[in-house]
């Protein structure tokens, strides 16, 4: 049996209260997307103002979405674990729940206050991807969306340092590290957004967020067939359907208003196509 040496999930205690490192990356994650969005808000002359009023309500949506994505998919245990469902610290969100809801805020709050919907979005998108990149070390810590059982030869052979592999070792077996090509994986995607964002000149407005979502859930399709707590649903992998369901909605919209000057679903300014 290989010895396990996985790091403490707990990072320290507060009173009786124990602060888990996945909850300190999550959040450092958010609180940094929310800086650089401000920022560069401010730059596209949206008012930081605004930007933080909506945070304010897409935070909860997202948190709220992103669990309730989570335990709908896998209502067979909850339902006899009532209890465990508000134990999001021990991981068990969603993504895909997280962006459904956060999205779902950001076009009513831009609706509501004359705001470019598409600019919005293209300042968000870097800073998201950027969050996903980091957060994904949130399930380092807690030793979740893991791969199928690999050897430490393999592990050795990507060159990882030595407390990433042995934090691969779950439960006597050496697991693919995907949460880590996610992380990579997200990481190229904000360098790629930043690049296009500073290309107006190339890129329309809007078009950093479509690139966003195709690049994402491109790359969420391949990293989550190797997983093996996908979310299932007929035998199918929830994540995969939606993957290939936003990539060719992504590049379908994209096609589609670089064909039309004035798509039906234009707000706010009237630069957007």
């Amino acid at each position: 049996m290989i010895q396990s040496l996985a790091l403490n999930p707990i990072a320290f205690h507060l009173g009786g209260i124990e602060v888990h490192w996945y909850g300190i990356i999550i959040a450092s994650a958010v609180l940094l997307a929310v800086f650089l969005a401000t920022r560069e808000g401010s730059r596209r002359g949206i008012d930081p103002d605004n930007i933080y009023d909506m945070i304010l309500w897409a935070l909860p949506a997202a948190l709220i979405c992103a669990r309730l994505y989570y335990v709908i998919f896998e209502w067979g245990y909850y339902s006899k674990h009532l209890d465990e469902i508000i134990r999001i610290w021990d991981g068990g969100i969603a993504i895909y729940g997280s962006l459904i809801g956060a999205l779902a805020v950001i076009i009513w709050y831009c609706r509501k206050h004359f705001i470019s919907v598409w600019l919005m979005l293209d300042v968000a998108a870097p800073t998201v991807i950027l969050a996903q990149a980091i957060g994904r070390w949130g399930n380092f810590m807690n030793q979740e969306a893991f791969g199928q059982v690999t050897t430490l030869k393999f592990l050795q052979g990507l060159h990882l340092p030595e407390w990433i592999i042995n934090q691969m070792n779950i439960t006597g077996m050496y697991r693919q590290p995907t949460f880590l090509y996610e992380s990579v994986w997200s990481l190229l995607g904000f360098v790629v957004l930043m690049t296009l964002r500073h290309n107006p000149h190339l890129f329309k407005q809007g078009e950093v967020f479509l690139t966003y979502v195709a690049w994402y859930s491109f790359g969420r399709f391949f990293v989550e067939g190797m997983r093996t707590d996908s979310l299932m649903l007929g035998g199918l992998r929830i994540s995969q359907i939606l993957s290939v369901i936003l990539f060719i909605g992504a590049i379908g919209v994209f096609i589609y208003r670089r064909r039309k000057r004035q798509p039906w679903y234009l707000t706010g300014t009237t630069n957007d196509d």
